[in-house]
């Protein structure tokens, strides 16, 4: 049987320790090539945001709101 681990201290909530999951990435700025990737805790639903560096080797999903 497999040892589970926790997860890095960087992937739960400052405010309850929970579990952050990915909820939406959006472009932050083009001209920088930087993007907002958007959690939100599993155990309080608390939302946080991150800008990162685009990453250019991930597919891109289409919008489902263009739909």
């Amino acid at each position: 049987m497999r040892t589970l681990v926790e997860p890095p201290p960087s992937s739960r909530c400052d405010l309850c320790g929970g579990e952050l999951r990915l909820k939406h990435i959006e472009s932050a700025n083009r001209a920088l090539d930087l993007d907002n990737e958007i959690f939100v805790c599993a155990k309080c639903g608390r939302e946080q945001s991150c800008t990162v560096s685009h990453s250019h080797t991930l597919r891109h999903l289409p919008d489902p709101k263009a739909a």
